[in-house]
């Protein structure tokens, strides 16, 4: 079963993301454009959007909603990091393009 979960692209709203198993995650703008998708492992969820926030050290410019889906192992969301990449062309992403 994939869980999937979206919410605001803030500090309180990636508090609550799953933090027990690898996540592919999607920063999006207000009109649901995928800007960045990336992988978090299993107990770096919230460190790993954390960076990812305007005053954090590896920004998203636009991000206004985050869309997180849990993955059952590593190997399974850097595969579906890859599928998404190849397929939405997120701007900020420099990997696979």
């Amino acid at each position: 079963m994939v869980k999937k979960k979206s919410g605001n692209f803030t500090n309180a709203g990636i508090e609550s993301s799953a933090k027990d198993k690898p996540v592919v995650y999607k920063i999006e703008d207000e009109s649901g454009k995928d800007l960045y998708t990336g992988v978090a492992k299993r107990g770096r969820v919230e460190e790993r959007l954390k960076e990812r926030l305007p005053d954090g050290p590896d920004p998203i410019r636009g991000g206004k909603k985050v869309t997180i889906t849990q993955k059952a192992g590593i190997d399974e969301a850097l595969k579906s990091e890859a599928r998404i990449i190849k397929r939405e062309r997120p701007p900020q992403n420099k990997k696979g393009k």
